[in-house]
């Protein structure tokens, strides 16, 4: 099956693109995982956060948005010496407070796809170089989170995030998945 230049041939990051990259999400806890993840991902390449994701949604209370915000100094120290995990102390504290403001909002979702009108844009980009690593779009939403007081939420993890919660769908042509999601909204 013809994939997205991206993906290599782990079988972990095959299931993932081909079942989870750029399928539109809307429910609140799986965004709320994902950006997390994203901003964990900061500076790493994503198959490495794939293949620790399992670990994450247990030490992290399966992304249990009012225990991530409960998270205490010591609960953070305890997880700086967990080897699953990306042990930064900026990162897992970005994490809690992520937590804290997503609990502050009325619909963190509707927020969230608010940057893309509330619906799925789908590209047609054809080589990678198409393919942007940030947008006006992930600008603004970026943006926007961090007035609100959320952290690792550059325009690129914004992106990133759009990407992957399918609020743009970025399947080059070339891909199968582009034909699945794209083609049947084109016709």
């Amino acid at each position: 099956m013809p994939r997205c230049f991206w993906c290599n041939d782990d079988p972990l990051y095959m299931a993932y693109h081909d079942q989870e990259w750029g399928v539109p999400l809307r429910d609140g806890q799986r965004l709320f995982e994902l950006l997390l993840l994203e901003g964990f991902q900061a500076g790493l390449s994503w198959i490495t956060i794939l293949k620790k994701r399992e670990h994450y949604r247990k030490v992290l209370f399966g992304f249990d948005v009012h225990k991530v915000a409960a998270m205490s100094d010591a609960d953070i120290e305890h997880l700086m010496l967990d080897p699953g995990i990306i042990r930064n102390r900026l990162k897992l504290n970005a994490a809690r407070r992520n937590a804290q403001v997503w609990l502050s909002l009325e619909d963190p979702a509707a927020l969230l796809w608010s940057f893309v009108g509330g619906a799925q844009k789908i590209n047609h980009f054809k080589v990678r170089a198409e393919v942007p690593a940030v947008t006006p779009e992930a600008e603004a939403m970026s943006k926007a989170l961090k007035k609100l007081g959320f952290k690792f939420v550059g325009p690129t993890i914004c992106y990133a995030l759009m990407q992957a919660s399918g609020m743009v769908m970025d399947h080059t042509t070339d891909c199968d998945r582009y034909a699945t999601l794209a083609a049947p909204r084109l016709q």
